[in-house]
């Protein structure tokens, strides 16, 4: 089991701004957790809770002594939110180490069981927090029988930070991948290769994206798509031959990448991301790649950046001719949503008149086209492979530019491609007020909820 703590990056600056200062720091840290179907553990950040000024009864660089109304109302809170409390304090200054001494030792085996007794939660969790580039940390969670490290912190926002715990062994990287490290260095390398990433759509733009990813070092990787390989996918499906028409695109993609490095997992779904059961495999994704035409697909991974902290990176590809039929229009789109940056529906990125048509069977679908209530879904979309791979270029970027800070200075959340025009373009949309997507709505990291992403589902 790996055990992923997702901070969005409001919360995490606030952890930042804490372990560099003079003193040292106590507090509460709230979390949903998230249990994914491979077995792992996620847990949300929902709230952060510093100890008052007025209950501490000492406060030095190197020890805190707290008294109980430091900590107790929060476990309250942690009991009517459903959230798993985190005790947390830093080891401030420029020789911090997030080492537990034998006084931390102690003080977590006295809170284990009153934590989890008043917040009926399953678990306890610590966590020790050191200054550095990224964080540094160790921790732990405790259901009372077994001790787990939590092995990752992720903070989510317009960059992305991933930190692997101090306590964990340190892999050689291996020589394959040289001339990465001498782009990144070695500490992007090993975010990448322990990355867990998701791919939506397995078609022109996903099959750019998810090689580029495995040839980037990425080893992990779940594709999702319902459909078989038509002989029309062959010009821009990378891995794909007229030889393996006819087969799942997951298969056929999932066995190309596996020819590029032998140690890659790939997870194949065969399925439609609006089926509850096919969205739920994303849950253990660090990241999320929307390369789906369908509208409706677009809504539910808008979703995950608001419900589940996941970044994603959405895109497609537009081409448009005129009355005589000639090419003037080759628009290309890469959005990225995350805390704090407008979802898809914000942006009007999402027909939501086709997303509800997208989801009609045939018959509901010819009805209500009939009836007036549902516009008719149009004919197939030209496609040409020279602009899906700019455009599935262009969206691996973004994540490789979120990873090492490369770029401007505030990071923009949207890239748009007008490549008929040769001109490329930037921008950045906040969330709509009160908005799911907004952080007044109080959704990021709610996690799982009783009606899945608070959405209805195909059955």
């Amino acid at each position: 089991m790996t055990i992923t703590l997702v901070i969005p990056d409001r919360i995490g600056s606030k952890l930042h701004q804490l372990a560099n200062d003079d003193l040292e720091t106590g507090g509460v840290i709230l979390a949903r957790p998230v249990h994914t179907a491979n077995g792992d553990l996620r847990l949300l950040v929902r709230t952060l809770h510093e100890v008052p000024n007025d209950a501490y009864d000492k406060r030095e660089a190197q020890q805190l002594l707290i008294r109980s109304e430091g900590y107790v109302p929060s476990l309250a809170e942690a009991a009517d939110t459903e959230c798993v409390p985190i005790w947390f304090h830093t080891h401030p200054g420029s020789d911090g180490i997030p080492m537990a001494s034998r006084h931390d030792i102690k003080v977590d085996q006295q809170l284990s069981d009153l934590f989890r007794l008043r917040s009926d939660s399953e678990y306890y969790g610590s966590l020790i927090v050191s200054p550095g580039i990224n964080l540094r940390f160790t921790g732990h969670i405790d259901d009372g029988n077994k001790v787990s490290q939590i092995d990752r912190l992720m903070i989510v926002g317009a960059r992305l930070s991933i930190q692997m715990n101090d306590d964990s062994e340190q892999k050689e990287l291996p020589q394959l991948l040289d001339r990465n490290i001498r782009a990144f260095g070695g500490d992007v390398q090993r975010v990448l290769s322990n990355l867990r990433v998701a791919v939506v759509g397995c078609g022109g733009t996903g099959s750019v994206v998810s090689e580029q990813l495995v040839r980037l070092g990425v080893r992990t990787v779940t594709l999702i798509d319902p459909d078989t390989l038509s002989l029309s996918n062959v010009t821009r499906v990378y891995g794909s031959g007229d030889q393996k028409v006819g087969g799942l695109k997951v298969d056929v993609l999932a066995d190309h990448l596996e020819q590029i490095a032998s140690d890659v997992i790939v997870n194949r779904i065969v399925g439609k991301i609006t089926t509850e059961s096919v969205a739920k495999q994303l849950l253990s994704a660090d990241v999320i790649f929307g390369c789906t035409d369908d509208n409706a697909g677009r809504l539910v991974l808008s979703r995950f950046a608001t419900y589940m902290l996941t970044p994603v990176i959405d895109c497609g590809v537009l081409l448009t001719s005129n009355a005589s039929g000639q090419l003037d229009g080759i628009d290309g789109r890469v959005t990225v949503m995350h805390p704090g940056a407008a979802c898809l529906v914000c942006r009007e990125r999402v027909d939501l008149a086709r997303a509800v048509s997208e989801t009609l069977t045939s018959e509901e679908l010819e009805l209500r086209v009939h009836e007036g209530y549902a516009p008719a879904l149009g004919d197939i979309e030209p496609a040409v492979v020279t602009f899906t791979t700019m455009v599935g270029a262009m969206a691996v970027s973004e994540l490789l530019e979120r990873l090492t800070g490369y770029g401007i200075v505030p990071v923009p959340n949207e890239v748009l491609l007008r490549l008929h025009d040769r001109e490329l373009s930037t921008n950045s949309q906040i969330p709509r007020s009160h908005h799911y997507c907004d952080q007044t709505s109080g959704k990021w990291g709610l996690g799982m909820t009783d009606l899945f992403l608070e959405q209805t589902w195909q059955m």
